[in-house]
């Protein structure tokens, strides 16, 4: 509480007064206390600078810089003040005075003057580049950023929650980056006020200490020189310090230590270069002429350093464990396991889902490496469930020394489906001019968009520019992703089924026992909610489903018909996946195109299909995949719309061209979604 109260109470307060300092007169040993107190808070954000692990920790440095820089100049007022009126500023100014001076007006001048020059020419201008540089690229990331949270998001990698972190974060550093390279401004200002400063104080006190104080020529000039000169310095060495400390959080790249920490290991980790360093400094001393001395002893001490850092780096590596070898799960295994009938039938079995790696991928299941790809997978498992409704089978990972080099398989029920790349040291990166980096063309698995695997040390460059960067492991979760999105209903077993319906007897015991006095078999729920997971409708709201299909079941039990019951009884959640905003984009037939081919349905064993012309059918998928396309373009989501009789005959047809489009009747639209229509299918465009 004290401390919130200093917050919102004391720092308000306090940048009042520092207006204040520059009308109302100060007493001397006042200024002594606060030139003091500027100079400490310069060496406290020196140092916090230097600690912070990323820039984002320090985030209030912009707005700290300006109120330095206002304090700064409030005490440059009130000096000069002082040394105008009375000759004096108090002690602090004057020892600096008297300490740089010394016994020479020129030395303590070019002293200052070199000193505003490292300030304003090195420091703060280098500092001013890099947060310009910072920004720019920071923003130019943000999109590539926030898609690369939206891939860990979709493979299941991170929730929600941790995805809005993530994406508050991007707009933070954005936001940093943006405010430093406004703040840079004001250590540069703040460097040509001072030179400003001194010289008005230097020629204002001359012509008061000659004109009103009737000093000497030479007396005036050593006084007011000796006091410019220490209320320049006292100024700009914690200036100094602040543009120090900018540079220090402007080039601070996100590390776990601090920057010291960092800069000895590094070096450590670099120790044939430090004792080459030394040895070469060594030999220098050698040729006439030079202090061998010197040379000698700076040159030993440096390659003494660097075999101490040699031996506590091999100290460290001993110290690591080895790692295990992966077993088809992940996990170690014993080579000489005693071969069992009940291990070879599991090794027989053809398991629901498999992952097979090539032998340089194992590195990804290999946690003791770094590999992270079956947390990917649990993560992946996780919203699965959340999103469809069902846990999907557990994924079965090993090795197949049979593929070639960075390839991967995934089999359902061990059958391939899919097969991808993901080479060692490389990352895939996807968006614009990819031909600016190094690297191998490819296309990105789950949407064949254009991409390019580029080296790891590249990282930085590929993920400027808008384009998304993603890792290993990313790629082949994600692609496993799209795998079970798109084969949810081969992967749901009566065991799972079976499942689902006990917890569903846990929370509503009467609607599974309705249910069960129809009857309704496991068999025939099981392939209800097969057919809508294949039409990726999820199946959370279990209850309603059984309810639905228990109703329709007592008059008709096919299964396209309990499917259409179930879907609408949960319309409004289908139709929600579509929306944006609570708007729907929707694509819609002509009335007399869609009597002509509510007409043409024709019930069969698999379920109701079109018996039309195809000439009018392929021109009806032809003109739905143009107006759906347009939509996508824009960047909506389009949705076919049309009546419940004709829905699941039109879902078929359109299917294999256009897996993605959602297909819903009008009873499952809802009432609250805005629909706006993308374009009608007409007679018009059709030939019947």
């Amino acid at each position: 509480m004290r401390s919130r109260r200093m917050g919102t109470i004391g720092i308000p307060a306090a940048i009042v007064t520092i207006v204040v300092m520059m009308v109302v007169p100060m007493p001397s040993f006042v200024l002594d206390v606060l030139i003091t107190a500027n100079i400490t808070m310069a060496i406290i954000v020196l140092i916090m600078s230097m600690h912070v692990q990323r820039p984002l920790d320090f985030s209030v440095f912009p707005s700290l810089l300006l109120v330095a820089t206002m304090f700064r100049l409030a005490l440059n007022v009130s000096a000069t003040r002082l040394v105008l009126l009375h000759a004096y500023a108090g002690t602090v100014i004057q020892s600096f005075g008297h300490f740089v001076v010394g016994q020479s007006i020129v030395v303590g001048l070019v002293v200052f003057l070199i000193l505003i020059i490292i300030q304003f020419v090195v420091i703060t201008n280098g500092s001013g580049r890099v947060a310009e540089v910072a920004a720019r690229f920071t923003l130019d990331a943000m999109p590539g950023k926030q898609m690369a949270i939206d891939a860990d998001l979709n493979s299941g990698l991170i929730d929600s929650a941790e995805a809005r972190r993530r994406r508050a974060e991007v707009g933070d550093e954005a936001d940093f980056y943006g405010a430093m390279d406004g703040a840079s401004k004001f250590v540069k200002g703040d460097a040509m006020a001072a030179v400003v400063i001194t010289a008005v104080n230097l020629i204002g006190g001359f012509v008061v200490g000659v004109v009103e104080h009737h000093m000497p020529i030479g007396q005036a000039a050593d006084t007011y020189s000796l006091l410019s000169v220490g209320d320049g310095l006292v100024s700009q060495i914690p200036a100094l310090l602040l543009s120090i400390s900018t540079g220090l959080v402007v080039t601070r790249a996100a590390s776990e230590n601090d920057f010291g920490s960092s800069l000895v290991a590094q070096f450590s980790s670099q120790h044939r270069a430090v004792r080459m360093a030394g040895a070469i400094i060594a030999i220098v001393g050698l040729v006439p002429g030079l202090p061998t001395l010197a040379f000698l002893v700076v040159g030993g001490g440096i390659f003494l350093v660097g075999l101490k850092a040699k031996h506590g780096l091999v100290d460290k590596l001993e110290l690591q464990a080895t790692p295990a070898v992966d077993g088809e799960d992940g996990s170690g295994t014993d080579v000489a396991a005693e071969l069992t009938p009940q291990s070879l039938a599991r090794e027989m079995r053809a398991e629901p889902l498999e992952l097979e790696l090539a032998f340089d991928l194992i590195d990804l299941v290999d946690r003791s490496r770094g590999g992270d790809l079956l947390d990917r997978v649990q993560g992946l498992r996780r919203k699965v469930a959340s999103e469809l409704g069902f846990v999907f089978p557990a994924v079965r990972t090993r090795d197949n020394l049979s593929l070639a080099a960075s390839k991967y398989v995934i089999r359902l029920h061990g059958v391939e489906v899919v097969r991808g790349e993901a080479p060692p040291g490389k990352i895939l990166v996807i968006g614009n001019k990819l031909d600016e980096l190094p690297g191998v063309e490819t296309n990105e698995p789950v949407f064949g968009l254009p991409a390019r695997w580029v080296p790891m040390e590249m990282r930085h460059l590929a993920a400027s520019g808008a384009r998304t960067v993603v890792d290993r492991s990313s790629v082949i979760a994600t692609h496993l992703g799209e795998v079970v999105a798109a084969n949810a209903g081969r992967l749901l077993s009566r065991q799972q089924v079976q499942s689902l319906i006990e917890v569903a007897r846990g929370t509503d015991p009467v609607v599974v026992d309705e249910m069960a006095g129809v009857p309704l078999s496991l068999g025939e729920v099981q392939k209800v909610l097969c057919g809508l997971l294949d039409e990726g409708v999820s199946i959370k709201s279990l209850v309603p489903i059984l309810e639905a299909i228990t109703e329709r079941a007592r008059q008709n039990k096919s299964p396209e018909a309990l499917m259409e019951a179930a879907r609408k009884a949960i319309g409004p959640a289908i139709s929600a996946k579509y929306q944006t905003d609570g708007r729907m984009h929707v694509i819609t037939l002509d009335g007399v195109l869609e009597q002509t081919l509510s007409e043409a349905v024709r019930s069969g064993e698999d379920g109701s299909v079109l018996a039309c012309d195809p000439a009018v059918a392929e021109t009806v998928v032809t003109e739905v995949a143009r107006l759906s396309t347009t939509a996508e373009e824009a960047g909506q989501v389009p949705v076919l719309v049309c009546s419940a009789r004709l829905r699941p005959a039109l879902w078929r047809l359109l299917k294999p061209l256009l897996p993605r489009l959602g297909v819903l009747s009008v009873e499952e639209l809802g009432n609250r979604a805005v629909l706006e229509r993308v374009g009608e299918v007409s007679l018009a465009r059709v030939a019947v």
